[in-house]
C-alpha cells in the first residue's frame, strides 16, 4: 500500500494479553508496508533493567528514573536495553509477573508515551500495539482496533508459546487484565471509536485482511 509522505498513518492495536496483538500487528505492518512498534516490549525492557539491578518495581521514583535514562534500541525483533540484549529476558516469567506494576507507574508511562510519539514522527506513523494506544498515545490514529479473545483461548495460546499449566495461565491472565484495566493511569479499555475484533476463532490472515480493508476505507 502506498501512502503519501505527508500523511502520518498510525494504526493502533490494543487489547489484553494473548489476544494476538503482536502476531497480527507484525503481519499487518508487513502488509501495509509500515513500521511496527511493540510498546509492551518497552515496558518489559524497563522491568528487566529494574529487576537486573535489584530495584524494587514498587519504587515509583527509582523505576521512573530507569525509564528516563534507558537507552533502548528495538529493531528486527531484538530489544537492547543499555547495551544489553534483553530480547529473551523480557519474555521470562519474572518480567511477566512484574510488568503490570511497572506499566502502572505514571512516570514510566509518561516517558514511554513521549518515546512512542517520537517514534511515530520519525517513522511517519506505523502499526503500534499496546494497551492504551488508541485511547491515550494516539487518539487521532487513522484506525483503532481492539483485539480480544476468550480467556481460555488466550491461555491456550500462551501454553502453545511457552508451555505451562492452562488453568494457572488463565488465572494469571485474568489477574493481569484486572491490573491493566483498573490502573489509574491509562487503563486498558476500548476507545469509543475502536473496532472490536474477536480473534478467538479466526485465522491471522482473515483478521489482517479485515483490518487492511478498514485502513483502506479510512484512507480514501
Amino acid at each position: 500500500m502506498s501512502h503519501s509522505a505527508q500523511r502520518t498513518v498510525v494504526v493502533a492495536i490494543d487489547g489484553p494479553a494473548g489476544a494476538g496483538k503482536s502476531t497480527i500487528a507484525k503481519a499487518l505492518a508487513r502488509t501495509l508496508q509500515l513500521q511496527y512498534l511493540d510498546t509492551g516490549a518497552m515496558f518489559r525492557a524497563v522491568t528487566s533493567v529494574a529487576l537486573s539491578t535489584g530495584i524494587d518495581v514498587n519504587d515509583d521514583c527509582a523505576v521512573g528514573l530507569i525509564a528516563e535514562q534507558l537507552i533502548l534500541e528495538m529493531s528486527n525483533g531484538s530489544v537492547i536495553a543499555n547495551g544489553v540484549d534483553v530480547t529473551a529476558d523480557i519474555r521470562s516469567a519474572h518480567v511477566t509477573n512484574a510488568v503490570s506494576t511497572v506499566a502502572a507507574n505514571s512516570l514510566v508511562r509518561s516517558v514511554m508515551r513521549d518515546r512512542q510519539r517520537t517514534w511515530s514522527e520519525v517513522n511517519n506513523g506505523g502499526v503500534v500495539e499496546g494497551r492504551d494506544i488508541g485511547t491515550v498515545v494516539f487518539p487521532d490514529a487513522i484506525l483503532k482496533v481492539y483485539l480480544t479473545a476468550t480467556p481460555q483461548v488466550r491461555a491456550e495460546r500462551r501454553v502453545a508459546e511457552g508451555g505451562g499449566d492452562i488453568d494457572e495461565i488463565e488465572k494469571s491472565i485474568a489477574e493481569r487484565d484486572l491490573k491493566d484495566s483498573t490502573r489509574s493511569d491509562s487503563p486498558l479499555r476500548e476507545s469509543k471509536d475502536s473496532v472490536v475484533v474477536d480473534t478467538s476463532h479466526r485465522s491471522i490472515k482473515e483478521i489482517v485482511s479485515i483490518i487492511v480493508a478498514l485502513v483502506a476505507e479510512r484512507l480514501t
